[in-house]
């Protein structure tokens, strides 16, 4: 990945490649992506925007983003019902259709995400 351009989240993710037609659907006239009726049975996704990152019951904006070679640091604030907060990802891009997610300090623990072609 050339270090000069920064890398394209847009799209929809799912913890499962196999998956991704059961976690996500398109709907409406504009044929958005959104998530099926039962896709917490499938696995963990998200739908990355520009601005925002979309999951079943979040929604949250994108208040800062750094890139430093094959990592990428996101701090959201994160609407979920009656609660808002702050939430930082921590992402390692493994190729253009493939991110990790780290949880720093709790060591083992991360989850892998494909970019899913729906």
């Amino acid at each position: 990945m050339d270090a000069a351009r920064a890398f394209d989240l847009a799209g929809a993710w799912a913890s499962s490649a196999e998956n991704c037609s059961k976690v996500f659907t398109r709907r409406g006239r504009a044929n958005q992506i959104t998530f099926s009726n039962f896709s917490g049975l499938y696995g963990a996704g998200f739908i990355a925007e520009p601005d925002r990152l979309r999951g079943k019951f979040d929604k949250c904006t994108i208040k800062s983003r750094k890139e430093d070679g094959e990592n990428v640091n996101l701090v959201v604030g994160c609407a979920s019902g009656i609660m808002v907060s702050n939430v930082q990802f921590f992402l390692k891009i493994v190729d253009d259709d493939r991110i990790t997610r780290l949880f720093p300090g709790i060591e083992g623990m991360e989850i892998t995400y494909h970019r899913c072609k729906i």
